[in-house]
């Protein structure tokens, strides 16, 4: 199949599915450009045409996610345009760090350690998993046991309420469930 003969197929398609992820049209246009040098570059690697649109729609899915990638490091963050201030955002979480401490305690040596070295340190989950000799699924999982016993800790410990996407707005200790910080 031809560069043109793909274009005229599924351009507009390519056009309609970036219009829904990004509004300036200026942008879909150069996505849509980046898309169909892409395309040319690597059209070769596609070997079974019936695998050429879901190719095209992950080159789009890809150069999308790179589009607002690089929009979000060109646009340094200034403080004073935040709609929240610092002492805000310490109240909720500030509380609950020392909790961390103990709760970590009352943890397995394992699940402690796993949480220290991934939450903590920083340490990726895939550099752990080479270094304990684990699969990076088998790995995943306990992080995920592990996450969910600490927060069952914060839940019987202290009371929150959660914004739209998870984060804690507020928290309220429940005294005598929480002997532990």
């Amino acid at each position: 199949m031809h560069l043109d003969q793909i274009w005229r197929e599924y351009g507009g398609a390519l056009r309609g599915f970036l219009r829904k992820r990004v509004a300036n049209e200026a942008d879909v246009d150069d996505l849509l450009q980046d898309i169909l040098i892409k395309t040319h570059a690597h059209l070769s690697e596609v070997r079974d045409p019936a695998a050429l649109r879901a190719w095209l729609f992950q080159v789009a899915r890809n150069a999308t996610v790179d589009f607002y990638r690089a929009r979000a490091k060109a646009q340094p963050v200034n403080a004073d345009d935040l709609w929240y201030g610092a002492e805000e955002e310490a109240g909720a979480l500030k509380d609950l760090e020392g909790c961390v401490a103990s709760f970590l305690a009352a943890l397995s040596d394992e699940d402690a350690a796993l949480l220290r070295a991934i939450d903590l340190n920083g340490q990726s989950q895939k550099q752990v998993a080479a270094n304990m000799g684990l699969a990076y699924s088998t790995l995943k999982s306990r992080v995920q046991a592990a996450r969910g016993k600490m927060a069952e800790q914060y839940r019987a410990c202290c009371a929150m309420e959660l914004g739209a996407n998870g984060e804690i707005i507020a928290a309220t200790r429940k005294e005598a469930a929480c002997p532990k910080c």
